[in-house]
């Protein structure tokens, strides 16, 4: 599979792509990037919104915040999702931080790629 497939692939279905392709790509450093930036911003969405739907169920009629909250958090992760597929696309594959989050995600997309061998 080429470069610019596997980056695109490895956001299709967020974090369990990303493991997927972190371990499929791995004698690609780009593709090793796009997997292991899918596996932390995904990852951590996930995370967030099960917390969030956590304190929603718990806390009654304040939980409305909480589900609005998690609905906000959704339509960020759609945008970033189809963002980060259409960027793979245009750059051909290579290494690109994700938009709007890139710079918080791509530290630790670094560590994450490098700790794969």
């Amino acid at each position: 599979m080429d470069k610019k497939t596997s980056a695109i692939l490895s956001y299709a279905l967020g974090w369990v792509t990303g493991v997927i392709f972190l371990f499929v790509g791995k004698n690609d450093p780009d593709v090793k990037f796009h997997a292991s930036q899918s596996i932390v911003f995904f990852g951590a969405v996930s995370v967030l919104n099960i917390v969030l739907s956590i304190l929603g169920s718990l806390l009654g009629a304040l939980g409305i915040i909480f589900s609005l909250a998690g609905l906000a958090l959704a339509v960020l992760a759609v945008v970033v999702w189809i963002l980060a597929m259409v960027q793979a696309n245009k750059t051909g594959g290579v290494r690109a931080d994700l938009p709007i989050v890139g710079k918080f995600t791509a530290p630790y997309a670094d560590q994450l790629a490098n700790a794969v061998k």
